[in-house]
């Protein structure tokens, strides 16, 4: 493969294809310029989509790990490699002949990144699981819904992406600055309940400072608040409203011709539920792109809620080119943005 474009090039990547967070890392580091060797089973992976994003800017290469040939090609393409970054659970890569200390036998520079959902090692990490137990456990699923039902299923978002795919990467390139002073690899354990309660920070510090209710629906960004939410509009789309700071609910207060007593009651817990009630009511007189033409763009803190899928089409995106086509499919652009060493495929 020829040296790509972006902040990454030069940086070689063996990925050890599985399904979605670690291939998802593995994009992450393509996007940048990364070359990524992605060695896959023979037949695929057990889900196969007919378009899928996670594939771009990598080169695949089809092994049976489970013969001498398939072990010693993936041994070959460490021994140039950076980084290997894999999914597997604990133990299966050395059960492969192809853990850490296989690896570092033929370059002990090598960073081994591994994610799982409950890490390397703690009574579970054994375990089967998804998304949605990481989060369980992690405390990232409780807050989550309305007062009185059980938590909802978020999108495996905070999970499999923000806790894992993402701290992979963090990880991996954490350790790879290491590698450069010190001339030796390690092992990155990134377990998905590990980020999932790395991220809820803020969170035990708004408990710690007695501002953080115990109740679900009770506070400012779970929902309780009036000036923190979601309202249907009159053609049962949806506008989002997150006027927290007292001077951005100002200026929504006087766009939509609201009490100025709202201000007043703005960080007063027992009227939320009046307020909000009272807000709903409002947002239902019109349409959203009605909303829009009043909100959008002020200071009021409002977006329309969006399908993902309508996304691309919004202005915003449109003029930041958020979004490119490939292979006739519209995809997210990637990210972050660089000013001098762009990636190949920065929109």
């Amino acid at each position: 493969m020829s040296e790509r474009g972006g902040p990454l090039a030069g940086l070689k990547v063996v990925e050890m294809v599985g399904l979605g967070p670690g291939p998802f890392a593995g994009m992450l580091l393509a996007d940048m310029g990364a070359e990524v060797v992605a060695v896959d089973r023979p037949g695929g992976p057990s889900i196969v989509l007919e378009h899928d994003i996670c594939w771009r800017g990598k080169t695949r290469v089809e092994l049976d790990l489970k013969s001498r040939a398939g072990r010693a090609a993936v041994l070959d393409h460490v021994a140039g490699a950076d980084a290997l970054i894999e999914g597997n659970r604990p133990g299966v890569m050395e059960r492969l002949g192809l853990g850490p200390d296989a690896c570092w036998q033929v370059n002990a520079r090598l960073v081994y990144g591994r994610m799982t959902g409950w890490g390397q090692e703690g009574p579970l990490a054994q375990a089967a699981g998804h998304d949605l137990n990481y989060i369980a456990l992690a405390g990232a699923l409780h807050p989550m819904g309305a007062p009185g039902t059980p938590p909802p299923v978020p999108l495996n978002l905070v999970g499999d992406y923000g806790g894992g795919a993402m701290f992979l990467a963090f990880g991996v390139m954490t350790a790879l600055w290491e590698a450069q002073r010190s001339g030796q690899g390690q092992v990155v354990d990134a377990a998905m309940v590990d980020g999932a309660s790395l991220m809820m920070s803020f969170f035990h510090s708004l408990r710690a400072s007695g501002w953080w209710q115990e109740a679900r629906g009770a506070n400012m960004l779970d929902g309780g608040a009036h000036f923190y939410g979601c309202y249907e509009c009159a053609d049962g789309r949806h506008v989002s409203v997150g006027a927290i700071e007292p001077g951005f609910m100002a200026v929504l207060v006087e766009k939509m011709g609201l009490p100025r007593d709202w201000l007043d009651k703005h960080m007063d817990r027992a009227a939320w539920p009046d307020l909000r009630a009272e807000l709903a009511a409002r947002f239902a007189t019109r349409t959203q792109a009605e909303w829009c033409d009043l909100l959008e763009g002020t200071d009021a803190c409002f977006a329309p809620v969006l399908p993902f899928w309508k996304a691309p089409d919004h202005p915003h995106a449109q003029a930041r080119h958020a979004f490119i086509r490939r292979g006739g499919v519209t995809e997210p652009a990637p990210a972050p943005r660089f000013s001098r060493t762009k990636p190949d495929l920065a929109g």
